[in-house]
């Protein structure tokens, strides 16, 4: 793991503000990890209510999808998508008056009386998923098919410039609390320890105020990608989660604060996921900040949000530097697993070459997953994915430590993924 400048200063210090509700959202039907959501429940010229489930499916690997503002539906059609570049979405036109769906959350008796099945089917209707970045359904993560014994409330946010989770947890704490008992009693465990990293000064006192009994604080040193779930579990259970396997083969569940944040308001307000803190931030920002966006909101209408430019962006990146996913269009709508949306400037940024690897070993050297990149990207090259995938290519969490260290300034990480699209092929 490395320490990397991290450029937080931006936005750590700056509370969450509402954004404005926009004139149209753009709401992709595929916002998770697996398939879209092809049972679309909504027709054009629907009036529609925010919260309101717009799509589903009948099976598979799937989040619900829901409207973000109350109006018209305008058209159901291929929109311009963050992570895979087109996919069809639900466009609606915005009456303004943001009228709600979901109804008044229960008695509180009555919510401290639901079941882990109750609760794990409101998290499913509500449209939770991972939010840290991976977009797994959280419905599915809550029903570990192996016991597990700990949880771990991930507050680390080691990519550089994102602050949505240090914001929510200065802010929110009481809530996220509350949203970990959920998770806890899902689970049926009681072990819950909460990861924050010692760059979160603020957030690690206002949890050690707030923390209740049973559960621990776990405060790390800032280094990436110590906020990735493998990562995390290794620094502070000292345990490896076994290559092609996941955390709850050992025994573990992470969920991101974001997360948790949302299933508490999902339990105890009746909330549908809807809408999500991202951090908007960069040198060539006026105002950089930390807003509360509706889904389907785009990048051009948060730009204006922040007050415009202050100098025209070079590259408009999804996510932090290290593992977010640049974009060709400011009309890109926010999806839920959106926590950030950087602006760098032609001065920032670094000019990948195709050069020879000169063999020096630093990628292997800063690999969390404890791969050898300079081989599976050799490898790539000549396109031989059997070599690839015998050096473990599929383990790569794509954290981009690889090209970040890189002295020939090779694009690995790009060479990687596509070497493991190749293979999963």
């Amino acid at each position: 793991m490395v320490r990397l400048a991290e450029h937080k200063e931006l936005t750590e210090n700056k509370a969450i503000q509402n954004a404005k509700l926009t004139v149209k959202v753009y709401i992709p039907l595929v916002q998770h990890f697996g398939r879209p959501c092809d049972k679309i429940l909504v027709k054009p010229n629907d009036l529609v209510k925010t919260g309101q489930m717009i799509a589903t499916s009948e099976s598979g690997l799937f989040s619900p999808v829901h409207a973000s503002a109350s109006g018209k539906v305008s058209v159901i059609t291929d929109w311009l998508h963050p992570v895979l570049g087109r996919a069809k979405a639900v466009i609606i036109e915005s009456d303004g008056r943001d009228e709600k769906n979901y109804n008044e959350p229960a008695a509180r008796k009555e919510i401290d009386a639901y079941s882990a099945e109750k609760i794990r089917e409101i998290i499913f209707n509500a449209g939770i998923v991972g939010m840290g970045g991976a977009g797994f359904p959280t419905h599915i993560k809550l029903k570990p098919s192996k016991p597990v014994d700990t949880f771990i409330l991930n507050g680390a946010e080691c990519e550089p410039y994102l602050t949505t989770d240090h914001r929510l947890m200065v802010e929110h704490a009481n809530e996220i609390i509350e949203g970990a008992k959920i998770v806890l009693k899902v689970l049926g465990i009681d072990n819950c320890i909460v990861a924050i990293e010692d760059n979160k000064p603020e957030a690690v006192e206002i949890f050690k105020k707030h923390l209740p009994a049973g559960f621990k604080l776990k405060i790390l040193k800032t280094y990436y990608p110590q906020g990735g779930e493998k990562q995390l579990i290794k620094e502070i259970l000292n345990k490896e989660v076994p290559s092609g396997g996941l955390p709850f083969d050992i025994g573990v569940v992470v969920q991101n604060v974001a997360t948790v944040f949302a299933i508490y308001e999902a339990v105890d307000k009746n909330k549908p996921l809807y809408e999500r803190v991202v951090s908007v931030t960069g040198s060539c920002i006026e105002n950089p900040g930390n807003f509360l966006v509706r889904i389907g909101t785009t990048v051009r209408d948060l730009i204006q949000e922040c007050g415009g430019f202050k100098k025209e962006p070079a590259k408009v990146v999804f996510g932090g530097p290290m593992m977010g996913i640049a974009q060709f269009s400011l009309d890109v709508p926010v999806i839920k697993t959106t926590s950030g949306i950087v602006f760098f400037s032609k001065e920032e940024l670094v000019v990948r070459e195709d050069r020879v690897c000169c063999r020096c070993a630093r990628c292997i050297d800063v690999c969390p997953a404890r791969i050898m990149p300079a081989i599976i990207t050799m490898a790539a090259e000549k396109e031989r994915w059997d070599i690839a995938k015998d050096y473990d290519a599929l383990d790569c969490i794509e954290c981009g430590l690889c090209s970040y260290i890189c002295p020939a300034k090779r694009d690995l990480v790009h060479l990687i993924k596509y070497a493991k699209s190749r293979i999963k092929k």
